[in-house]
C-alpha cells in the first residue's frame, strides 16, 4: 500500500502558487517534502484569506503535508543547513525570478556541480531563457498574454480571467511531470537534469483549440461563452429554471439528442455533420432552447443522462462538495490540525493508482519554521 514516492526527498523553496502545487502532488504521492521559508513572514500564502483560528484555509489547502524551515540563505549558518539538505534531497524546487537564486549560490550551474543527481526543478513566468526571462509574472498576467483571457467570457463583453489560476497550476502540472521524467531519466544515467518550466508557455501549451484555428485559418478566436468554437452542439443551454449543458460531442450523440428532444433535423443538411453543425450553431440553439426551455433543468439531464447524452447541471462549488461522485472518489479530504482534528478541507488527490493507499485526511499544514528540530534531527541521522 506504500506510496509510489515513499522515501524521495523534496526541498521546496517554492511560494504562493504554481511551484507549491508541484510540490503538493509530489506529497500526495508519498514525497517527503521540506518547504524552505523566508524567516518571519513564510510564503505570502500564509497572509491570503479566508482564515480560521488565525490559519489561512488557503495556505492549508495547497501546503498541507509538508514540513517547515526557515532559512535565511544569506547567513552562513542558514546556508550551512541548506547544503546539508541538497546533499539530502532527490529534488529542489524554485520559484524565484531567473538570476536570484544564481547570486546567492544556488543557481542550477552550483548545485548541480555539488549535487549532481539532484533534480532542479524551476517555474517561472517566462522560463530561464528569452528576452522577458527576467520579468515578473502572476496567475493573470500569465493568462492575458498567453492567450487564455482573449478566448474567456461572452463575445461583446469585457476580458475574463479564468475563474481558476490557470496560469499558476498549469505551469505547476507541467513542472510536476518535468520532475517526474527527470527522475526516471536519473535512474538511467544517475544525473540529475534541470526542469525550466515557463507560466507563458504552460499557457499556449492548453490552448489546443485556439492554436489550430489561428494556423489553420490565419485568424484568432475570440471568446465564445460557455461555447466549444469546434463542436456542436457543446455549450449551455436554457431551461425553464436556468442554465445547463448539453455536450454532444459527435454525430452518434447528436442523433441520440434530436431523439430525446424530438427535433426534426435529421434529415437537414444545416446539421448533417459536426462541421454543418458548428457553421450553423446559433440556428441549432435556438431549435434546442425552443424545446428545453419546457422543463427544467433536473428534467433534461436525467433524461439525456438516460439516453447516453452527456449532460450536467452547472453546479457551484458548495454543491460540488456535496456531489456523491466526488465523494466516492475520495476527492474532499480534512486537513488535520497538530492535534490531530480536522481544521480545514481541501482537494483529494486526483492520480488514483492501484495498491495504494488513498487517504481521506491530510497532514496539518506547517507552522512557519515549525518543523526545523525534526528536520536538523532527519539531517544528524543521514
Amino acid at each position: 500500500m506504500s506510496l509510489p514516492l515513499s522515501g524521495l526527498t523534496v526541498l521546496d523553496l517554492t511560494h504562493v502558487l504554481a511551484g507549491p502545487f508541484c510540490a503538493l502532488t509530489l506529497a500526495d504521492l508519498g514525497a517527503r517534502v521540506i518547504k524552505v521559508e523566508r524567516p518571519g513572514s513564510g510564503d505570502d500564502t500564509r497572509a491570503f484569506p479566508p482564515f480560521k483560528d488565525g490559519k489561512s484555509g488557503y495556505f492549508a489547502a495547497i501546503n498541507h503535508s509538508k514540513k517547515s524551515i526557515a532559512l535565511d540563505l544569506k547567513k552562513e549558518a542558514d546556508r550551512a543547513i541548506f547544503d546539508r539538505l541538497l546533499a539530502r534531497a532527490d529534488v529542489l524546487l524554485e520559484n524565484f525570478r531567473p538570476g536570484v537564486l544564481d547570486r546567492l549560490g544556488y543557481g542550477w550551474t552550483d548545485v548541480h556541480a555539488a549535487n549532481p543527481a539532484l533534480v532542479y526543478g524551476s517555474v517561472s513566468g517566462y522560463g530561464q531563457t528569452g528576452p522577458d526571462a527576467r520579468r515578473p509574472a502572476y496567475d493573470m498576467i500569465a493568462q492575458a498574454r498567453g492567450g487564455v483571457m482573449s478566448v474567456t467570457g461572452e463575445p461583446g463583453r469585457g476580458p475574463v480571467r479564468a475563474g481558476a489560476s490557470v496560469g499558476d497550476i498549469a505551469a505547476g502540472m507541467y513542472l510536476t511531470q518535468g520532475v517526474l521524467a527527470a527522475l526516471y531519466d536519473r535512474q538511467r544515467t544517475g544525473l540529475g537534469r534541470r526542469v525550466d518550466v515557463s507560466m507563458l508557455d504552460s499557457q499556449l501549451a492548453i490552448l489546443e483549440h485556439a492554436l489550430a484555428i489561428t494556423t489553420v485559418t490565419g485568424k484568432a478566436p475570440g471568446p465564445t461563452g460557455s461555447r466549444h468554437p469546434s463542436i456542436a452542439p457543446f455549450e449551455s443551454f436554457q431551461a425553464s429554471d436556468g442554465f445547463f449543458v448539453i455536450a454532444a460531442g459527435n454525430d452518434v450523440l447528436f442523433e441520440k439528442l434530436c431523439l430525446v428532444l424530438d427535433l426534426p433535423v435529421a434529415d437537414d443538411p444545416r446539421f448533417a455533420t459536426n462541421a454543418a453543425r458548428v457553421t450553423n450553431v446559433r440556428l441549432l440553439k435556438r431549435l434546442i432552447e425552443a424545446v428545453t426551455l419546457d422543463q427544467t433543468r433536473a428534467h433534461w439531464v436525467a433524461k439525456l443522462t438516460a439516453a447516453g447524452v452527456p449532460a450536467s447541471q452547472i453546479q457551484s462549488l458548495d454543491q460540488v462538495l456535496k456531489d456523491p461522485q466526488i465523494a466516492a472518489r475520495n476527492m474532499v479530504v480534512d486537513v488535520l490540525d497538530r492535534n490531530g482534528r480536522a481544521a480545514f478541507k481541501a482537494a483529494g488527490n486526483p492520480i488514483k493508482l492501484s495498491d495504494a493507499e488513498d487517504r481521506t485526511t491530510r497532514a496539518p499544514a506547517p507552522e512557519l519554521d515549525g518543523n526545523r528540530g525534526e528536520i536538523l534531527r532527519w539531517l544528524d541521522e543521514g
